[in-house]
C-alpha cells in the first residue's frame, strides 16, 4: 500500500467556521457624541489577557488583546494584507534570506524609546529552546536576529520561506516588555472585561482621528450569542463548528453570521493506534467510508468544500498536492473497498472505534454523521468524553501561514502515534535546505 494511503488524518475541510457576528466592528466610525461609546466585543473562550506568547496560551480574546496592545514588526490590515507596525519599512534580499527592518519611532508605556535590540531579543526568545510559542517550529529557519543600529534589525534565514511576513504578523509574534506592548491601544480592567483605548488626545483634531474604544470580554458561546442577540454586543468572534448551531438558532439578522475563509486542519486525528487500527489498511478503510461531500452539505456553510488530502491546494511551497489513490472513486466504490480492507485487516474481530467528542452541539452533529458513514462498512463508532480512552480526536486549527511545514509537522513521530520515520528525516532535511 502506498504511503499516501496510510492516513493519520481523516476527512478534512478546507474552510473553517471562524467568526460569528458583525465583520469589521473595529472599523466603526464615531460620527457623533452618541456613538462614542466603546465597541463591545465578545470572544468565545477564556477572558482576555496581555500575556507573553512564549510562555502562555493565546486564546481568541487574548489574540485580539495582543493585536490591539502589542504590535509586531508588521500586522494585517482590514483586507488581510501586510502593513507596517513597529517596522515602518523593510527590504528583502534577492535570495530571500535576509529581511532588514527599520523601526518607526515608538515608546514603551513608561516613555522609553523602543530599540532594535529589544525587538531582536523578543524575536530570538520566540524561537529559543525554552519557548512554548505555538509558532516555534515555523521559526526554525531563522538563523540569526541582529540589531544593526538602534532602529534597524536584520533577520537571516537558513532557507527562503514563503509568507514569512505573514508569520511575523501573527499575535503570537507580538513584541512585549515586562508585560506591556507599544499600542496602539492600552488595556485596563473594566467590570470583568478588558477596556482597550488609545492614549488621551492632546487636541480636538487628534480626538476626531483617534481609534474608538473597545470593551473586550471572553465568555462561552451561549453567553456571547445571547449578548449579541439582545443587542449588547457589536461583534462575536472565536467560534468554531462546535458553536455553529447556537449561532444559527439565534434570532439575528440573516447577514449577521459570517464565515472566515481560513485554511487549516479540520478533521480527525489518531490519539493512539491500537488493535486493528495499527493496520494501515484499517485506517484507510475509515477514510474511504466517509461521505465528505455529505458532511459539507450538512454544515450549510457557504463555499465550504471537503478535501481528501492533508494539505490544501495552492500552497506556494507544495504546488503538487498528492491525492490518495482512491480519490477519483465514487462513494459506493470506496465503501466496497473499505469493507474488503477491514475484512483483510481484522477478519471477524470487533470493529469498534472511539472518538473524543467535545460537548458542543456542532461536534455532536459531526459525530452522528460519521457514525452513520462507518456503520455502512461495519464499524461501530462510540463517543467518549475524554482523550485518554479515545482512538480518534477532533482537530480544528487555523494555519497561521499558507505553508506546508505547519501541516506536516503535526504528524511527525514526536507529535503523532501514526507516523513514518522516513518522512520525519525528509522534513528535517528540507528544513535545512
Amino acid at each position: 500500500m502506498a504511503k499516501r494511503d496510510r492516513p493519520a488524518y481523516l476527512f478534512g475541510m478546507a474552510i473553517r467556521v471562524f467568526p460569528l457576528g458583525l465583520i469589521a466592528a473595529f472599523s466603526l466610525a464615531a460620527c457623533g457624541e452618541a456613538e462614542r461609546g466603546p465597541i463591545v466585543v465578545s470572544a468565545i473562550g477564556e477572558p482576555p489577557e496581555v500575556v507573553n506568547p512564549n510562555l502562555e496560551t493565546v486564546n481568541a480574546a487574548t489574540a485580539l488583546a495582543l493585536d490591539a496592545t502589542a504590535q509586531g514588526l508588521v500586522r494585517f490590515d482590514a483586507a488581510g494584507q501586510i502593513e507596517p507596525a513597529l517596522a515602518q519599512s523593510w527590504i528583502v534580499s534577492d535570495d530571500g534570506l535576509r529581511y532588514t527592518f527599520r523601526l518607526a519611532p515608538a515608546e514603551w508605556g513608561n516613555g522609553e524609546q523602543v530599540t532594535a535590540e529589544q525587538v531582536a531579543a523578543r524575536l530570538r526568545a520566540a524561537g529559543s529552546r525554552a519557548s512554548r510559542n505555538p509558532l516555534k517550529d515555523l521559526l526554525g529557519t531563522i538563523d540569526e536576529v541582529v540589531a544593526m543600529t538602534d532602529d534597524v534589525l536584520e533577520i537571516s534565514l537558513s532557507a527562503p520561506r514563503a509568507n514569512f511576513l505573514q508569520l511575523l504578523a501573527q499575535p503570537e509574534m507580538a513584541i512585549l516588555r515586562s508585560g506591556e506592548g507599544t499600542g496602539p491601544y492600552r488595556a485596563e480592567a473594566a467590570d470583568g472585561a478588558m477596556r482597550l483605548a488609545t492614549p488621551s488626545p492632546e487636541d480636538e483634531a487628534e480626538e476626531e482621528a483617534s481609534l474608538p474604544p473597545v470593551l473586550l470580554r471572553g465568555e462561552n458561546a451561549a453567553e456571547a450569542v445571547a449578548r449579541f442577540e439582545l443587542g449588547n454586543a457589536d461583534y462575536v468572534t472565536g467560534g468554531t463548528i462546535g458553536d455553529l448551531p447556537l449561532a444559527r438558532a439565534a434570532d439575528v439578522r440573516a447577514d449577521a453570521l459570517r464565515f472566515d475563509p481560513a485554511e487549516g486542519l479540520f478533521g480527525l486525528v489518531f490519539a493512539r493506534a491500537e488493535g486493528i487500527w495499527k493496520e494501515p489498511a484499517a485506517r484507510t478503510a475509515l477514510s474511504l467510508a466517509i461521505d465528505r461531500g455529505g458532511l459539507a452539505t450538512a454544515l450549510q456553510i457557504p463555499e465550504l468544500r471537503a478535501r481528501n488530502t492533508l494539505l490544501p491546494d495552492g500552497l506556494e511551497d507544495m504546488p503538487q498536492n498528492a491525492a490518495p489513490s482512491w480519490a477519483a472513486l465514487g462513494l459506493e466504490e470506496r465503501r466496497t473497498l473499505a469493507r474488503q480492507a477491514l475484512a483483510f485487516a481484522a477478519g471477524e474481530a470487533p470493529r469498534r472505534i472511539r472518538i473524543a467528542v467535545p460537548d458542543r452541539p456542532g461536534y455532536r452533529l459531526l459525530f452522528a454523521l460519521l457514525r452513520r458513514d462507518w456503520r455502512a462498512v461495519g464499524v461501530d463508532a462510540t463517543a467518549v468524553a475524554g482523550n485518554a480512552s479515545a482512538d480518534l480526536i477532533f482537530v480544528d486549527a487555523v494555519a497561521p501561514v499558507a505553508a506546508s511545514p505547519w501541516y506536516l509537522r503535526r504528524f511527525t513521530c514526536e507529535a503523532s502515534p501514526v507516523c513514518d520515520p522516513e518522512i520525519d528525516a525528509l522534513l528535517a532535511s528540507a528544513r535545512q535546505s
